[in-house]
């Protein structure tokens, strides 16, 4: 994975600014999406940008924060090809990426520190899916993405 989706709201700016220069300095090509500021957005605009540049291939994964992860969780995984899964610390990274084949990590910039945040994201990024039994159910969850 070397293009990496990245965007935050207000709350997850701080955060964003610091992942993407440890992103950039690890060797990764990062499509900011924004916010550019502090000044108060709405998350589910930038979960609908990184979403959209994951489900179509233009970047390998997505990286949304704000202030809890939980509403970029929630808006990003409103897209078709969108698996996001909220993570707060390495180990649900690293089943996200095994057991669900996840290709976006939602982070809560007002939940983690700059070192927590960077070995969830590092965990996420260099985990692989375990596929077998997960891909069935990984396969379900994708038809469900059609049904009513």
């Amino acid at each position: 994975m070397k293009k990496v989706a990245l965007g935050s709201d207000h709350a997850g700016y701080e955060l964003k600014e610091f992942i993407k220069h440890w992103l950039e300095k690890e060797g990764y090509y990062v499509i900011d999406h924004g916010t550019d500021s502090a000044e108060s957005v709405d998350y589910p605009d930038f979960a609908l940008s990184v979403g959209k540049s994951v489900a179509a291939k233009e970047a390998d994964v997505g990286i949304l924060i704000c202030g809890t992860g939980i509403g970029m969780s929630i808006a990003a995984n409103k897209l078709k090809g969108v698996r996001a899964a909220l993570c707060l610390f390495p180990l649900m990274a690293e089943l996200a990426r095994r057991h669900n084949d996840a290709n976006v990590i939602a982070l809560g910039g007002r939940l983690m520190g700059k070192d927590l945040a960077v070995a969830t994201v590092k965990t996420f990024l260099n985990t692989i899916f375990d596929g077998g039994r997960h891909e069935v159910r990984v396969e379900k969850i994708k038809k469900l993405e059609g049904a009513e």
